[in-house]
């Protein structure tokens, strides 16, 4: 595959939600990253899905094949919900695809040709890396570019957006997928909504987004040209992969104490994440932020 993507000038800081911090984030946590959820090749950086609460004095690498699990099942459900294995899109685009386990994972289960695009440099050789090792270099295009820049017209089947428009803009983001989307196209998005505005400042400044409600998506939507079609909360589904996230990390710092081997993490940096992530069940528990599938669909005109 050639790199399509056609990416416009820089938006204006005015007219757009200021994102200077994401890439610089996203840099800082590629290792991180690699070292709790990899060694891949579908790596990947979202909630995952779960049916039960398993036991987690269980070894760390339990814990781990776990996480990883259930970031697959989220996909799958995801697929499943927006009619994937019946009608696999042709073509797609992953925004904010990360270190491209998503990207991969459309490749290699439905045969998707797949533009990943991410807005941080890191990210690319290590998705590239990942992606020859899946043996999908002839699916998968990696591509540096901001979403709110994209200049593509009708260039799609579906785009998807697992955990990412929660960094964005979301009224440019909506219209820049309509005008990327065919006719009849659709966009999958995997993201956590705000229903408890004191906790937003907490899970903003933790995770460098810009939460908001399923009314101001569904309207930069409706603006856009693309209709609601399915919504599902799957909150209750996800809350226990902050415990299972919180039992690795405090595996991770029993592991470097004993063995005296230190963790690329870093000990502040763990024992951060154990507390911010007890916080953080706490607040999917009670539903005080929702995680929901939603599917929009491009008017046919």
């Amino acid at each position: 595959m050639t790199d399509k993507l056609v990416i416009g000038p820089p938006h204006s800081p005015e007219t757009a939600f200021d994102e200077s911090q994401v890439p610089v984030y996203y840099s800082a946590k590629t290792r991180d990253i690699l070292h709790k959820y990899g060694p891949g090749p579908r790596v990947h950086f979202h909630l995952g899905l779960f049916d039960s609460t398993p036991n987690t004095t269980v070894p760390q690498h339990v814990v781990r094949r776990r996480i990883v699990e259930s970031q697959e099942t989220v996909l799958e459900h995801a697929a499943a919900l927006w009619g994937v294995p019946a009608a696999p899109p042709a073509e797609v685009l992953d925004i904010g695809c990360g270190l491209g386990g998503g990207s991969i994972y459309w490749a290699q289960e439905y045969g998707s040709a797949v533009t990943g695009l991410t807005i941080t440099a890191e990210h690319i050789p290590v998705m590239a890396r990942l992606v020859r090792q899946a043996s999908v270099s002839g699916l998968v295009t990696p591509v540096l570019g901001d979403a709110h820049d994209l200049r593509e017209e009708r260039a799609y089947d579906a785009a998807v957006a697992v955990e990412s428009a929660v960094h964005m803009d979301r009224v440019r983001l909506f219209a820049v997928v309509s005008r990327a989307l065919r006719p009849g196209g659709w966009f999958g998005l995997q993201e956590h909504f705000l229903c408890r505005p004191q906790v937003a400042d907490f899970v903003n400044g933790y995770y460098k987004t810009r939460l908001g409600t399923v009314p101001e998506y569904v309207a930069a939507a409706r603006d856009a040209g693309l209709e609601l079609e399915q919504n599902e909360d799957v909150t209750d589904g996800v809350s226990e992969f902050w415990v299972q996230s919180m039992a690795w990390t405090t595996a991770e710092l029993e592991r470097s104490r004993m063995t005296g081997t230190p963790s690329p993490v870093g000990p502040e940096r763990l024992r951060e994440s154990a507390l911010a992530h007890g916080r953080l069940f706490r607040i999917w528990r009670d539903h005080a932020v929702e995680t929901r599938l939603l599917l929009f669909r491009k008017r046919k005109r």
